[in-house]
């Protein structure tokens, strides 16, 4: 076996049902009795569900989170947090709401409590994504990196089948991904695999039926480990490209990275065998980013980046943006192959196999 280094993180995750009984139990854990709430806000009303089962623990609520983390909506969070002298936070929501979270962590070192309704898996890393002007920038520090994170699948059974699907292709990005990164480790590449096994095979069911509580399990479990797996090792062209993507042209994160996974992953098909054979398995497929192109269009996803927002003149943008700062990538990013790429995306066409 080759030579390899594993760093776990420190996080404490609670999974199953009914979960969400234990959480006020889990702010006094950390010490903690003024908890601010965070959501987006569309979860506004949930969020005060959850502040009444934590009671004199909850120090007021802040509900507008936004996509892609925008500084300024960080600053107007911050000053409530200086408002109610809150000594931790607690989200609840998806990977907006989770990303406010730790951008106040970086900020004031508070502890996280997170409450997932997503498949995001944003709860799971030390990652911080914030833009500001139209640029979003991306960081890796424990100093973001929740404390604890709660799992209750019964808050995953409302998630209407769209987002269910997105959010749950967003997640297997984290895996595919993880499987050819520059430190990958045996560790994660098991975790990889069973959870892109565990997406594909659950996701189909989810979308049909999300009230079966066994196929929201397997998906939530399967994206719990994604989200280990983006938080443990480097990603490559695929997140890259999808940070370019939402930050320059404001696309919804998840749909950005269901259109572009396919993609991504047919260009490094031929720098990374072991990581395609790994999906092949995990799929069932010869040809990964062509599998992963048509389950998204079975779960009824949208497949083109010209569909979710993106104007084609911004394909040139894009080139020179995703090529601006260079970054690890199992094959070479060249303009003509990039472009080729972010152009078949736009247009909503199968990936061309490398």
């Amino acid at each position: 076996m080759k030579s390899f280094t594993y760093t776990g993180q420190p996080a404490r995750v609670i999974f199953g049902s009914g979960t969400l009984s234990r959480l006020a139990a889990e702010i006094e854990r950390l010490g903690c009795g003024r908890a601010l709430v965070l959501s987006t806000p569309e979860q506004a009303d949930h969020a005060r569900e959850v502040m009444s089962r934590i009671g004199g623990a909850a120090a007021g609520l802040f509900d507008g989170a936004a996509m892609h983390t925008p500084v300024s909506v960080t600053e107007k969070a911050m000053k409530t947090v200086a408002d109610l002298g809150a000594d931790c936070t607690l989200a609840i929501g998806g990977g907006s709401t989770i990303g406010l979270g730790k951008a106040i962590a970086l900020r004031t070192d508070l502890p996280q409590i997170c409450v997932p309704t997503t498949y995001a898996g944003s709860e799971m890393t030390p990652i911080l994504g914030e833009t500001a002007n139209g640029v979003k920038k991306t960081q890796r520090t424990l100093k973001v990196l929740p404390e604890v994170v709660v799992y209750d699948v019964d808050l995953t059974l409302s998630l209407p089948p769209a987002l269910s699907a997105t959010s749950g292709m967003n997640a297997l990005a984290h895996a595919a991904e993880a499987l050819y990164a520059e430190d990958r480790n045996p560790v994660i590449s098991l975790m990889a695999e069973e959870a892109v096994s565990a997406l594909a095979r659950a996701l189909p069911d989810v979308v049909a039926d999300g009230s079966n509580r066994a196929t929201r399990s397997d998906a939530l479990y399967g994206a719990w480990l994604c989200g280990v797996c983006l938080g443990s090792v480097g990603m490559a062209l695929h997140h890259k490209l999808c940070h370019v993507l939402g930050g320059t042209f404001d696309l919804p994160h998840a749909q950005t990275h269901t259109i572009v996974l396919p993609h991504a992953i047919a260009y490094n098909a031929p720098a990374a065998p072991e990581a395609m054979a790994a999906l092949s398995r995990a799929l069932g497929a010869d040809e990964p980013g062509r599998a992963l192109f048509d389950l998204a269009g079975g779960l009824g996803a949208p497949r083109a980046l010209r569909d979710i927002g993106m104007p084609e003149d911004g394909i040139a943008r894009a080139v020179d943006l995703a090529l601006e700062n260079p970054y690890w990538n199992p094959r070479r990013i060249e303009r003509d192959t990039i472009h080729e790429l972010i152009t078949r995306a736009w247009a909503g066409e199968p990936p061309e196999a490398g």
